[in-house]
């Protein structure tokens, strides 16, 4: 009977408590949380009344559908940000060129330029021309980049006013004139310096370390003073009397109207010392001009070979000789006393034709004759030749006033190959302890190594013949190896 009193009691109770609460809410919380109705509840039933589990057993259900719910909630607000991204439009990509106002921005965008406005998020004051910029719809700047890791290459032709620059394109493209980035606002830059621009060519970006003119120049020419050339007394005798006398002594050439030469060129077989004595030259006229006359100068010795800039497309070889002597220049200024060696000078400065196909010798020429008449004199620049035929050098090239000393670099006879042998196989170098043994002291054992190799070179055997020319005369002629030699093959 108590039991059902209870149960009885619990279901006035409840329905008391339903009429009262429900009345008691306000309309917006009639629902209320089921969580804390169900908990209500289980405080209000008796201890062991059956009817606790049930609402236990709601409230787990009421729990397990509340997570679930929470689930779903969370999984519909991440798919209305993925719909919302997918959806919504691409910004775009601006290039930053300045802010003229407070608040404002030119950017380039597409190939125009644009004045925007600025996202007040967005702090002004970290954002630097030639930087990348968000754009949204409204052409508003909402956000920085910073600057593109890539980008065309260009090479400055020009410096201009104000920080601008004028830069020179290829294959015949017309040139167009850049601001600086802020990074390279301070820097110091040349003619021929290459330069990373933005795709619009609006700003250039970065200094790049110029490929081409970098193997041009040699970082650091090693001592060669006359005496380690060896067999080649005539040559350098006469070079030093075109080149260091004139430097040496410009007063009395002046005072005898003597007109110093700009340039020589050193002609002959090849592997007979050209560049080698081109980079003596250069060392030798540098000591000479410190010691004597106490500049403070060093060498800059530019060696070009002349088919490596050859180029295929039209004005590229002459845009390519243009930025040599105004390397050259530059490096005059800086204080270096800059030599320019072209060596096969006959790939880019041959005889100029009278045909109608193109030949690059027809503007090549014109452009070198124009730089060298831009010379002054060897305390300019220095201009050496080099050429193992200089019968296809155009005649303009080697007239009075330009390249006006022909030098020739001979073949070494026997006593010329003897020197040669002597500086290669220097007293310092070891020798074998049986060779040692046969002779009283390491300058005979030497000597016995020199002796031998030059019979072996010169000798006329069977083992030295090496070809059999037949002349127009009809007479026969056998060439040996010491017909040909060379310093190369000396020092081979």
């Amino acid at each position: 009977m108590s039991r059902k009193r209870s149960s009885r009691d619990f279901e006035d109770q409840f329905d008391d408590f339903e009429e009262e609460e429900f009345d008691a809410l306000p309309v917006e919380d009639e629902v209320g949380e089921p969580l804390e109705l169900v908990d209500r509840l289980l405080a209000m039933a008796p201890e062991r009344d059956p009817i606790r589990s049930l609402l236990y057993q709601l409230r787990r259900q009421l729990m397990e559908h509340e997570i679930s719910f929470q689930e779903a909630r969370r999984s519909l607000v991440e798919l209305e940000a993925a719909l919302e991204k997918v959806t919504s439009p691409a910004n775009r990509v601006g290039i930053f060129l300045g802010s003229p106002t407070e608040g404002t921005a030119t950017v380039f965008i597409g190939g125009s330029e644009y004045f925007a406005n600025i996202d007040p998020r967005v702090d002004v004051g970290q954002l630097k021309v030639g930087s990348r910029v968000l754009i949204n719809e409204a052409y508003a700047v909402v956000g920085d980049l910073g600057y593109s890791a890539s980008g065309p290459v260009a090479k400055i032709g020009d410096l201009l006013e104000e920080g601008r620059l004028r830069i020179s394109q290829a294959h015949g493209s017309q040139d167009a004139i850049l601001e600086r980035s802020a990074d390279l606002a301070e820097e110091t830059l040349k003619v021929g310096d290459e330069v990373r621009v933005d795709p619009g060519f609006k700003v250039a970006l970065e200094l790049l370390q110029n490929k081409e003119s970098k193997e041009y120049f040699l970082e650091e020419i090693p001592p060669m003073p006359w005496s380690n050339i060896g067999g080649q007394e005539e040559a350098i005798q006469a070079i030093r009397d075109t080149i260091e006398m004139p430097a040496l002594h410009p007063e009395l050439f002046s005072r005898f109207q003597y007109s110093t030469p700009k340039g020589f060129l050193l002609y002959g077989p090849p592997g007979c010392g050209k560049t080698m004595i081109g980079k003596a030259t250069a060392f030798n006229l540098v000591q000479h001009l410190r010691e004597q006359e106490g500049l403070e100068l060093k060498e800059y010795f530019m060696h070009i070979k002349g088919p490596e800039i050859l180029n295929m497309w039209l004005g590229e070889t002459e845009r390519m000789v243009r930025e040599i002597f105004s390397q050259a220049r530059q490096k005059r200024k800086e204080g270096y006393l800059p030599f320019v060696f072209i060596d096969e000078a006959e790939s880019i400065l041959g005889t100029r034709r009278s045909m109608r196909t193109h030949h690059i010798a027809n503007t090549v020429v014109p452009m070198f004759c124009t730089e060298m008449d831009g010379i002054e004199s060897l305390h300019d620049v220095v201009i050496i030749l080099a050429s193992n035929r200089h019968d296809l050098i155009d005649p303009a090239i080697l007239r009075p006033g330009r390249i006006d000393r022909k030098i020739k670099v001979s073949r070494p006879d026997f006593d010329a190959a003897r020197e040669i042998f002597s500086i290669y196989l220097a007293p310092e170098l070891p020798i074998d302890r049986e060779t040692l043994a046969e002779h009283a002291d390491a300058e005979g054992a030497r000597q016995s190594l020199i002796d031998a190799a030059m019979d072996e070179l010169f000798g006329r055997s069977e083992e030295g013949r090496f070809l059999e020319v037949s002349l127009r005369s009809g007479r026969q002629e056998i060439l040996y190896w010491g017909d040909l030699v060379s310093g190369a093959i000396v020092a081979s």
